[in-house]
């Protein structure tokens, strides 16, 4: 699964990659948790890639309790076309979230060790996902979910899912809003783009959600740490 994951790329990063610009007003984020906001980008109206701030975790537009969106951050590539809490979102209201790397747990000796998981040219990835907007109550709220696959070799030490991760041009295919087959749709997120990953461990303090800050990201083995 995904629980946790940075994106701190600088805005000039974002735009010549995807097309789009980050408001000034967003900060790095070290340490993202499921019901903050993301940074995804998907169609707007004119089919053109937009960038949204999403709340993290889905909430179906049919859904009675907000508090469904707590079990609904990550959506499992193998069924999320069926699922009735994501099949409506996965016809129509498709997205990327943008990260530069996401943490996992591995447990040793003494407990459960995060570690840090990022591209090898340390750029940023999108990673599949869906969106919602539900309007039960008087302010609309728009919510994501990020789609999970099986680990890739390198990943499986770790856990047994991760992201998945497109490329730039898969990306922009995946949001496209026109018709579009659902067999194509469920194979471009099967692998997603294979994407060159490396890991490091990192402080136990990512643990704590209310830490956010450039030194979760760094080597823990690394002198001095």
């Amino acid at each position: 699964m995904c629980g946790r994951f940075a994106f701190f790329s600088p805005r000039e990063t974002v735009t010549e990659l995807f097309g789009v610009d980050i408001p000034l007003e967003f900060h790095p984020r070290y340490n993202i948790t499921p019901s903050q906001p993301v940074v995804a980008i998907r169609a707007d109206d004119g089919g053109k890639p937009s960038l949204a701030m999403l709340r993290w975790g889905l909430i179906p537009s049919w859904a009675r309790d907000p508090k469904i969106g707590q079990r609904l951050i990550n959506a499992r590539a193998e069924t999320v076309h069926e699922k009735p809490s994501f099949r409506a979102a996965f016809k129509r209201r498709r997205c990327v979230i943008l990260a530069d790397g996401f943490y996992e747990w591995r447990k040793n000796a003494d407990g459960k060790q995060p570690y840090f998981i990022a591209a090898n040219d340390r750029a940023p990835f999108a990673m599949a996902g869906l969106w919602e907007r539900w309007t039960a109550q008087d302010e609309p709220m728009e919510t994501c979910t990020i789609i999970t696959r099986a680990a890739s070799p390198v990943m499986q030490p770790l856990h047994a899912r991760m992201p998945v991760i497109l490329s730039v041009q898969h990306a922009l295919q995946w949001i496209s809003p026109n018709d579009r087959d659902v067999s194509a749709l469920r194979q471009e997120i099967a692998v997603g783009a294979e994407a060159q990953l490396t890991y490091w461990a990192v402080s136990r303090d990512v643990n704590n959600p209310r830490n956010d800050s450039a030194d979760l990201i760094l080597d823990a083995s690394a002198p001095g740490r």
